[in-house]
């Protein structure tokens, strides 16, 4: 019985270990996971081909009402608007697996694109959600930053409201904003991790 007992805790803690792994957050300061994933046009896209430049990840789900805070404000449009015509790489992702209700086909999310303006430099379905676990992301939107050196930099929240109220967003400090501003100065990231806020990333079970 004790044999049993034992070979079942042993059991419990390998399964509870694999599933933080599969969800580890990757580390401020370290090297950002590497991908692959096709965009919204069948285009693979690598992390590596952006090497050299700064990357934002922003993680999206349409539905997600603390995601539609920021685009029904363009917000988030403004942001990309801002930082790609600094040379900035900005890629959205959906990590949503197809099977759940909110998932969208890349033709829907191309025509809602459109209709809301966006414009990040590429959006990539990582439908397994093999990217978003190795980045440990956690909610829509969850933000991260890449140095030119592949280092993340970032990883959290956009902003310090974490609310789904459009008015909160004026007195908010928008921490990507400040990294970004701040990298462009020169200057190191004053905030580099802050608590994401949102809907939870919809993963494949």
């Amino acid at each position: 019985m004790k044999q049993i007992l034992l070979a079942s805790l042993i059991t419990a803690s390998l399964t509870l270990m694999a599933v933080s792994a599969a969800h580890a957050a990757a580390t401020v300061g370290q090297p950002a996971p590497t991908f692959a994933l096709n965009d919204t046009n069948g285009k693979a896209v690598n992390l590596t081909d952006y090497k050299g430049k700064t990357v934002v990840l922003e993680w999206h789900n349409p539905e997600c009402p603390f995601v539609k805070k920021h685009y029904d404000s363009a917000n988030m449009q403004a942001l990309q608007s801002k930082y790609t015509k600094d040379g900035v790489v900005w890629l959205s992702v959906s990590s949503t697996e197809p099977g759940h209700q909110d998932y969208k086909k890349p033709d829907v999310i191309n025509a809602l694109l459109k209709t809301s303006r966006a414009s990040p430099t590429a959006y990539l379905m990582d439908e397994s959600g093999s990217t978003g676990k190795s980045y440990g992301a956690r909610t829509t939107p969850h933000m991260y930053i890449i140095n030119p050196q592949g280092t993340l930099v970032y990883a959290g929240g956009i902003d310090d409201k974490r609310s789904a109220n459009i008015a909160d967003i004026k007195s908010a400090k928008n921490f990507v904003a400040a990294a970004l501003d701040e990298m462009k100065a020169g200057k190191p990231v004053s905030v580099s991790t802050a608590t994401p806020y949102g809907c939870s990333v919809k993963y494949k079970s």
